[in-house]
C-alpha cells in the first residue's frame, strides 16, 4: 500500500466532500469548555451516549467553576452511564482546577497548553482547536485512523505518524473538514469489521478494497 500522489488525494477529497457534504461534530456543545468535557468523556463511547449525558450536565453545570462545586462522587453519579466514568471524573475536576490556575477559567487555544491539562491527549486538544475555535488542526481518532490507511491517504499503524502523514498530503485549509468526513465516512460506511463496499463512490481510490477483490 503506497500514499497517494497529490492529484489522487484531491479526487479522494471531492468524493468525500460529495458524500458527507453536512459532516460536522457530532458533539453537542455551547462552549469551547462544553466540548472539553465531552470530548474527554467520548472516549471509548459514542457520541449518542455522551451527548445524553451532556444534556443534562450541562443544564446544571456549565463552567469549571460550576463543575468545581461538584465532588468527584457526584461528578461519577452524573457521567456514571459512560465508559471509564470513575478516571474521566478525576480528570475532569483536575482539568477545571488548572484552567482556574493557569489559564483564568478559560480553554487555552494552543496544543501545549491544551494538553497540558489532566485527562487531555492530542486527539481531544485537535478536536477543541478545530471545532471551539476554528483553528486548523486534523484530530486522529479510530475512524480516521482506519480510513485514512485503508484509503491509501497515510500508511502507517501509528497514530501520530497517520497524523503527520495526512498533514503533509491534505491541504492545511481541508483539515477540519476532511476530519470530519473520515469519521462519517468511517461510521456510515467505512466500519471496522464490516465495510460496505458495495456501492461505495470511493471503490476505485480505496487501497483496502483493492487488495481484498483482486484476483486471487
Amino acid at each position: 500500500m503506497i500514499i497517494k500522489n497529490p492529484s489522487e488525494v484531491a479526487v479522494i477529497l471531492e468524493l468525500l466532500s460529495q458524500a458527507y457534504p453536512q459532516a460536522h461534530c457530532e458533539l453537542n456543545f455551547t462552549t469551547p469548555f462544553e466540548l472539553l468535557v465531552a470530548t474527554v468523556l467520548s472516549a471509548q463511547s459514542t457520541d449518542q451516549r455522551v451527548n445524553k449525558v451532556t444534556a443534562r450536565l450541562f443544564a446544571q453545570h456549565r463552567t469549571p467553576a460550576e463543575f468545581l462545586r461538584l465532588s468527584q462522587a457526584d461528578l461519577e453519579a452524573e457521567i456514571q452511564e459512560i465508559g471509564l466514568f470513575r478516571s474521566k471524573a478525576k480528570n475532569i475536576l483536575a482539568a477545571c482546577r488548572a484552567l482556574r490556575e493557569e489559564f483564568g477559567g478559560a480553554v487555552p487555544r494552543t496544543l501545549p497548553e491544551l494538553m497540558s491539562l489532566p485527562g487531555v491527549g492530542r486527539k481531544t486538544a485537535k478536536v477543541v482547536l478545530s471545532n471551539a475555535f476554528g483553528i486548523p488542526a486534523l484530530a486522529v481518532d479510530t475512524h480516521v485512523f482506519r480510513v485514512a490507511n485503508r484509503l491509501g491517504l497515510a500508511q502507517s499503524t501509528r497514530v501520530e505518524e497517520t497524523e503527520r502523514q495526512l498533514e503533509a498530503v491534505i491541504p492545511r485549509e481541508q483539515w477540519i473538514q476532511t476530519h470530519h468526513r473520515l469519521i462519517w465516512h468511517g461510521r456510515r460506511r467505512c466500519g471496522a469489521r464490516k465495510p460496505a463496499c458495495e456501492g461505495c463512490t470511493l471503490q476505485a481510490h480505496c487501497e483496502y478494497f483493492c487488495l481484498e477483490h483482486r484476483p486471487k
